[in-house]
C-alpha cells in the first residue's frame, strides 16, 4: 500500500471519528479532534492557546470563529442544545498534499432541538443539507482538524414548464 493511499484512509478515519463524536455528544473526543497550539509547535507557556488562532470554524449561519477556545465553545453550545443529531455524509472527497488534507462532503443532517419539557416527547426531527470543507493537519498523534467550514444548501427549485423565467443560452 502506498503512503498517499494510507494518508487518505487515515484522514477519512479522522473525519468519520469527528462526526461520530458529534453524534454521541462526546465533547472530549470532539476537542481532541482539533489541533492544539502544541501540535504546531506553539509554546503555550508564552502564547495563550485561545488567542493563537490556530483553528477556525464556520457553522451555517454563524460568523467565523477563530481560536481553539471559541471553536470548542461553539461545539459545547451546539451539543448542549441538541438532543439528537445524526450525519449521513455523502460526496466525500479527500485530497492530501504533504502534511495538509482537505475533505469536502455533503452533511445530510437529522437533528432534534433542545430537550422537551418533562413528560413531552421529542419533537419531529429536522433535516438539513449542508456542504462542508474540513482541513486537517498531520501531527505526531495523527490527523487533526485545522478548519471546518459549513454552508447550507438551498433547496432546489422544481423545474416548472410553465415558468416564464428565460433559460440562459
Amino acid at each position: 500500500m502506498t503512503a498517499p493511499h494510507t494518508d487518505v484512509e487515515q484522514v477519512e478515519a479522522a473525519n468519520t471519528a469527528f462526526y461520530e463524536a458529534l453524534e454521541r455528544g462526546d465533547f472530549e473526543e470532539v476537542a481532541s479532534a482539533w489541533l492544539t497550539p502544541a501540535d504546531l509547535g506553539v509554546d503555550e507557556e508564552y502564547h495563550d492557546p485561545a488567542d493563537a488562532g490556530v483553528v477556525s470554524c464556520v457553522h451555517p449561519g454563524w460568523p467565523a470563529l477563530t481560536g481553539r477556545g471559541e471553536v470548542l465553545r461553539s461545539y459545547a453550545l451546539i451539543m448542549a442544545n441538541t438532543d439528537y443529531i445524526q450525519f449521513f455524509l455523502t460526496d466525500v472527497h479527500v485530497s492530501v498534499t504533504g502534511d495538509t488534507a482537505v475533505v469536502t462532503c455533503t452533511e445530510n443532517i437529522l437533528s432534534g432541538g433542545p430537550a422537551p419539557a418533562e413528560g413531552e416527547e421529542l419533537g419531529p426531527l429536522v433535516g438539513q443539507l449542508v456542504v462542508a470543507t474540513n482541513v486537517y493537519r498531520r501531527t505526531p498523534s495523527g490527523w487533526k482538524l485545522w478548519s471546518h467550514h459549513a454552508s447550507p444548501v438551498l433547496a432546489e427549485e422544481d423545474d416548472d414548464e410553465d415558468d416564464d423565467t428565460p433559460t440562459p443560452p
